[in-house]
């Protein structure tokens, strides 16, 4: 039986590769975006099984709104991708309250806005399965990515308690971290040069030169093997609470969480006396 899928920030990136690769294979798809003009296309193409909503997320009542035409549009939803987001780059001294703010609100506070709607018809139905688009920032930390690590940090956890909340109900949460993905004319996004950066402090210029190179050094994936690996994650029966696509991190992450152990061992004594 084919799969009705509500996919925000689907105007681009990995968000259209998903929207598409859902729709090829015959399932439906409710796309949101601030703008839909670029779902044209695609509307004509694939007809009723598509449909575009305008929708920001940081908006509440229009994600709950969206939701609920989805949902009387299609009899039902299956498949729940929350990938809206974008990063605000520059150094924790750099950035503006409003830049914080802003950051939180559409990467973190728009997912919990998504989440709260659709959950109770997933709850009615017993089923579905809410696919949250992490990073492999949300898994550590790097300079100048501050805001834009933490509120996937929040992601990852919000999330993990998400899973262990709705397992009676027979939903089920996946957090997607990816690496570097192609998604701008077969290259990474520039982080640095994205419309969200910071006004740089000069005593940062140095930090940001050597983050600009070790970033164009990444491996970039293609976002259409992503949007293929995200369907075979949709279609199994016991899907993993996290995985990662791409392996440029793995390495990384691997020492990471050695070297966190390590640490947490080594000051096993010091720990046992602030316990009194």
């Amino acid at each position: 039986m084919s799969k009705v899928w509500f996919v925000t920030g689907s105007s681009r990136g990995l968000g259209r590769q998903f929207v598409e690769a859902a729709l090829s294979r015959g399932d439906r798809v409710a796309a949101t975006a601030r703008s839909i003009a670029s779902f044209d296309a695609l509307a004509e193409a694939h007809g009723d099984d598509l449909l575009p909503l305008a929708v920001d997320v940081t908006d509440k009542a229009a994600v709950t709104e969206a939701v609920k035409r989805a949902a009387e549009h299609f009899g039902r939803l299956d498949v729940v991708v929350n990938n809206a987001g974008y990063a605000q780059i520059g150094a924790i001294e750099e950035l503006t309250e409003q830049q914080l703010r802003d950051q939180l609100e559409t990467n973190f506070f728009g997912a919990i806005w998504v989440i709260q709607a659709v959950l109770p018809y997933l709850r009615e139905q017993r089923a579905g399965h809410i696919i949250q688009l992490s990073s492999a920032a949300g898994l550590i930390a790097m300079p100048l990515g501050g805001v834009y690590q933490a509120s996937k940090w929040a992601l990852e956890a919000l999330n993990e308690t998400l899973a262990q909340e709705v397992a009676e109900f027979g939903v089920k949460v996946t957090i997607v971290e990816p690496a570097g993905f192609a998604t701008r004319d077969g290259k990474n996004p520039d982080p640095l040069a994205n419309g969200h950066l910071a006004d740089p402090i000069p005593a940062y210029a140095g930090l940001r030169t050597r983050l600009a190179g070790a970033m164009r050094d990444q491996p970039a994936g293609d976002p259409a093997a992503a949007a293929q690996a995200l369907l075979t994650l949709v279609d199994t029966d016991r899907p993993p609470l996290r995985v990662l696509f791409g392996q440029g991190f793995y390495p990384m992450l691997k020492q990471v969480y050695a070297d966190r152990l390590d640490t947490w061992a080594q000051w096993q004594d010091l720990s046992a006396r602030a316990q009194g």
